[in-house]
């Protein structure tokens, strides 16, 4: 059923399954009892206590900080490069990773000390159209603006 609705929803699509677009962009996790915080949306027992399906949604923050980043130099046909991509840790003790978005590859490199802990947002945007038309969310990381 729910593979019925999603085939004829016109709207923009969310690369990810944790990727909420509305009412504003954010990352859900799902959270269990005890305390463990998960990305998988679809996991039915917790890895850390291994209760099954004590999970709540957890919307997630959509600011943190970079713990580390990774400048790539190759990657596949059609990507360009080269882009910034960072493990970032959230307030809520997970991190995702992500490439980060307003930081110069170039300038990351010779100066790696500003990009350690530096604040970021979470920002959203069309990657790609999938094959039945629809826009793809894609989301990423860039320096906060506070």
């Amino acid at each position: 059923m729910a593979e019925q609705a999603q085939a004829t929803d016109t709207g923009p699509r969310p690369i990810v399954p944790w990727l909420k677009l509305e009412p504003k962009p954010h990352l859900e996790a799902i959270k269990c009892a005890c305390g463990a915080i998960y990305l998988d949306p679809k996991r039915v027992a917790c890895s850390k206590c291994g209760e099954a399906d004590k999970f709540t949604a957890l919307s997630l923050s959509d600011k943190g900080k970079v713990y580390v980043f990774s400048v790539v130099h190759q990657s596949y046909p059609g990507i360009k490069t080269p882009y910034v991509t960072a493990i970032v840790d959230l307030p809520e003790g997970i991190s995702v990773r992500a490439n980060l978005t307003d930081v110069d590859p170039e300038q990351a490199q010779k100066e790696p000390n500003k990009i350690f802990n530096l604040p970021v947002e979470l920002v959203t945007g069309v990657t790609a159209k999938d094959r039945e038309g629809h826009d793809v969310i894609a989301f990423s990381y860039r320096p906060s603006k506070n």
